[in-house]
């Protein structure tokens, strides 16, 4: 693929935006950033992965953290802007990938290159998935979607000017419970080859 192009996932939990990102990447032939993303920053800075993910897509706790001349003393806050920072450095270097989350509908908004989606789902169909996927009840399931669709939002809505699933933030919406994972992997990727007048 000659030219650059940035696909950014936005997701609720159960929505399947994840295995969306999967088939996109490997339709594309491009890397797929999620939570390996940790483990490539816990590389660079020569760190220990485990004492990063517990901060990873989590807002700044006002109660434990404060800022001094411009610094933070928030691991949540300082893991995001290193994620941020790395991420608009591949998009510097003209690297094609396929971003889940992270906030990067805005943070690499300004990169031409970029189709930013947004996947939700239809409640019954997310307590399917999720219960099936964890092996839990669809009461335990239910608590789940609540639970890490509230921190997805905290942190996006804490780091970002636009609200976490506006449709107005991305380019797509769509509801992948009405033609499931792979049909919407499918139009994303007409809507790429319409966008950009041929198939990147």
């Amino acid at each position: 693929m000659n030219q650059q192009l940035i696909i950014s996932i936005g997701r609720e939990f159960g929505s399947g935006g994840h295995e969306v990102a999967e088939i996109l990447a490997a339709r594309y032939g491009m890397p797929l950033y999620d939570n390996n993303l940790l483990h490539e920053i816990a590389t660079h800075k020569n760190v220990n992965v485990k004492n990063l993910t517990k901060y990873d897509e989590r807002p700044r706790n006002m109660l434990f953290s404060r800022s001094v001349h411009g610094y933070s003393n928030s691991p949540e806050e300082n893991l995001a802007k290193i994620q941020f920072d790395y991420l608009r450095r591949k998009a510097d270097d003209g690297e094609s990938f396929v971003i889940v989350g992270r906030c990067a509908e805005e943070i690499l908004a300004e990169y031409g290159c970029m189709v930013s989606v947004f996947i939700l789902g239809d409640l019954p169909k997310k307590l399917e998935r999720v219960s099936k996927k964890y092996g839990v009840t669809p009461a335990e399931a239910r608590g789940m979607l609540l639970l890490n669709d509230k921190k997805r939002k905290v942190y996006h809505n804490y780091y970002c000017k636009g609200k976490w699933g506006d449709s107005r933030n991305y380019e797509l919406s769509i509801n992948s419970s009405r033609i499931g994972v792979e049909k919407t992997a499918e139009l994303i990727a007409a809507y790429i080859s319409e966008k950009y007048g041929r198939n990147v």
